[in-house]
C-alpha cells in the first residue's frame, strides 16, 4: 500500500485529524503525510499503528503562519516481526509558532520500532516553541525500539527541546498490583493501557478513543 495525505488549515482555523493504521500482517505500507497550518491555525493530529508487516510513514507538519500551532501524537504497537518506523518533522517556518509532539510505543515478540524526528526552525521563525518526545516500552527481549530525536535551529530566539526513553515494565508497580491479587498477566495488561493513557486522552471523540483502546487491548492479549 502507498498512500498521500495533505490537509491545509487555513488562517484562523481549528482541525482534529484522527488515523488509525490497522492493516493486515502482511501488508507493506508507505505513506507521506503533510499538513500545512496558517496564521493563527491550530492542528491537533492524532496517530495510531498497530497492523501492517512492515510500515515507513513520513509525517510533516509545517507551520507557514505567524501564531500558527500544531500538536502530534502518536502510539504504536508491535509483535510478531512487525516493522514499523515513523519519521516526523516539524518545521517552524514563521515566528511565534508552537509545536508539541509525544510519540508512545510497545513491542512484543522479535518486532522493531524506529523514530526519527526533527524540529527544523527557519531563520525567520523567532520567538519558537518546539517540543518532541518519544517514549517506548520494550515487552520482550528481542524486540528493539531506536529513537533519533535532531534539532535543526537557524534562529536565535527561541525555545526547543527533545526527550527519549526506552525501558521496560517496572518491577515496583507489578509487584504492587499482583500483591493484591491480581495475575501477572492482567497486571501487565493494566501497566500498558496506562503507559498509553496520555495518548488516549487527547482523542476528542469517544468512539474512535475506544477503537484505539481495542487495538491495544488484542495486541496486549496476543502473542
Amino acid at each position: 500500500h502507498a498512500g498521500i495525505v495533505e490537509i491545509k488549515v487555513a488562517d484562523d482555523a481549528n482541525l482534529k485529524f484522527v488515523e488509525l493504521q490497522s492493516w493486515g500482517k502482511n501488508v507493506w505500507n508507505f505513506s507521506h503525510e503533510r499538513v500545512q497550518v496558517g496564521r493563527r491555525g491550530n492542528l491537533d493530529w492524532i496517530f495510531g499503528a498497530v497492523g501492517s508487516r512492515l510500515t515507513k510513514n513520513f509525517s510533516e507538519l509545517d507551520l507557514v503562519g505567524d501564531g500558527a500551532t500544531g500538536r502530534m501524537s502518536g502510539f504504536y504497537f508491535t509483535d510478531g516481526i512487525q516493522h514499523l518506523d515513523h519519521d516526523t518533522q516539524q518545521n517552524h517556518l514563521a515566528p511565534h509558532t508552537t509545536s508539541d509532539l509525544l510519540f508512545k510505543g510497545a513491542l512484543k515478540g522479535r518486532s522493531r520500532s524506529v523514530w526519527q524526528g526533527m524540529i527544523y526552525v527557519a531563520p525567520a521563525a523567532q520567538k519558537t516553541d518546539g517540543y518532541q518526545a518519544n517514549r517506548n516500552l520494550v515487552l520482550s527481549p528481542q524486540a528493539r525500539a531506536d529513537s533519533i530525536p535532531g534539532l535543526e535551529i537557524l534562529a536565535d530566539d527561541v525555545r526547543c527541546t527533545h526527550g527519549v526513553t526506552v525501558g521496560k515494565l517496572e518491577e515496583e508497580p507489578l509487584f504492587y498490583l499482583r500483591s493484591r491479587g491480581i495475575p501477572t498477566e492482567d497486571a501487565e495488561r493494566l501497566l500498558v493501557e496506562g503507559f498509553f493513557d496520555p495518548i488516549m486522552q487527547r482523542i476528542p471523540f469517544e468512539g474512535v478513543r475506544e477503537r484505539f483502546q481495542q487495538a491495544i487491548l488484542e495486541k496486549t492479549a496476543g502473542e
